[in-house]
């Protein structure tokens, strides 16, 4: 990490000695780009060997919390509609008089 900040530094001193051509410029923010994203990953704490296997895990981790979301929601959405089913035969059954047979 030091030595692209020293490299960076180089860069824009050379930049700034030689009037600064367009290959200076893309190399400047080639490295300036690398040094950033390097940054980033430190602070999220993925800059170690690991991090690779660590993101493969919460990827799947997070398919599998979708997956339970999904299959809670459609059981949840089935019992609902069943126990309103249910409602409605009962509704059915008193209105057509036939409570008295079924209850006693």
């Amino acid at each position: 990490m030091r030595d692209d900040v020293e490299t960076l530094t180089r860069l824009i001193a050379q930049a700034d000695g030689k009037g600064c051509d367009l290959l200076m410029l893309r190399a400047i923010a080639e490295e300036a780009s690398e040094l950033g994203a390097a940054r980033a990953m430190e602070r999220l704490g993925l800059a170690d060997p690991d991090a690779h296997g660590d993101i493969g895990e919460l990827r799947e981790l997070l398919g599998a919390w979708r997956a339970a979301k999904r299959s809670a929601r459609g059981a949840a959405i089935a019992w609902v509609v069943r126990s309103l089913l249910a409602m409605l035969l009962v509704a059915i059954a008193v209105k057509l008089g036939f409570s008295g047979r079924f209850f006693r």
